[in-house]
């Protein structure tokens, strides 16, 4: 990545998320149901205590965060942010829906946390510091913004190729013309797929005890035409591409997951396997 390329990149980042928020709060409950054992590790490794005040990184619709907030009682607060205003209005709406009171909700790039040292005692962050343009800037500015003895719980992608939704999706679209081969230097959704590689970069951000693992997920689809609908409206810059489409286009990418996926298939429809890496560090 070159001297500039790291403002572009955040610019592109803060279009992608402005873009799929829409896609995001319609699959809010979907995502939810199936990151639901990341989201447990996540709160359980956290341990959020009674009047702590909590952060949420890239927080998207927000529920874990406010999963966590609702453990720090009346006199906790939580802080949950994202870079893209359109999605902080869906976690806006979904914390109104939740009765969720003890929540401030601020505009915060996980590159550059406008928040003072020391500030909070909690840190969750999931799915976003895998597509920093480098993942070292946020980790440090996670431990900064942390009180002594505070803890960071954070969730990234796992491999590509036990996350055949992603790597099928990519390598199809791909094969197609519809987008460029990835390049291995610029971060992407997998740049964080090994957990020792996790578990260095918090040391080197000053964090220790740093711990980190797989967690198994699985997504759930009636077809692939469904299948294919949510990666459109929630899948980074891979839904931009598919939002892009021609209708026949966008068949033939069904057509081409539908043979990718076969041995996925179930009575019901299609069951697909993914791992996501999880971390805590104090």
């Amino acid at each position: 990545m070159t001297t500039d390329a790291p403002e572009e990149y955040r610019r592109t980042i803060l279009e992608i998320a402005e873009a799929v928020a829409p896609g995001w709060e319609r699959w809010r409950a979907h995502i939810e149901t199936t990151t639901t054992p990341v989201r447990e590790w996540m709160l359980r490794e956290l341990a959020p205590q009674p009047g702590q005040t909590l952060l949420e990184l890239a927080a998207g619709p927000g529920d874990t965060g406010f999963d966590a907030a609702a453990l720090t009682g009346d006199g906790g607060r939580l802080i949950c942010s994202d870079i893209s205003p359109a999605m902080l209005d869906v976690a806006r709406r979904r914390g109104a829906a939740r009765g969720v009171l003890n929540v401030d909700y601020r505009l915060l790039d996980i590159e550059r946390i406008e928040l003072g040292d020391d500030t909070v005692d909690g840190v969750l962050c999931r799915y976003a510091y895998m597509i920093a343009a480098d993942p070292a800037v946020p980790f440090a500015e996670t431990r900064r913004v942390l009180r002594p003895g505070g803890r960071v719980a954070l969730a990234v992608l796992g491999a590509a190729d036990r996350n055949p939704l992603f790597s099928a999706l990519g390598m199809t679209l791909v094969r197609a013309g519809h987008m460029p081969p990835p390049d291995p230097d610029d971060p992407g959704p997998f740049s964080l797929d090994d957990p020792e590689r996790v578990r260095g970069l918090l040391e080197r951000a000053g964090f220790a005890d740093a711990r980190a693992e797989e967690v198994a997920v699985h997504f759930d689809f009636r077809d692939i035409d469904e299948c294919v609908t949510f990666a459109a409206d929630t899948s980074g810059p891979m839904a931009l591409v598919l939002q892009s489409l021609s209708e026949t286009e966008r068949g033939q990418v069904a057509e081409s997951l539908e043979a990718a996926f076969a041995p996925f298939r179930t009575g019901t429809g299609y069951e697909l396997p993914g791992v996501t890496v999880v971390a805590v560090a104090a």
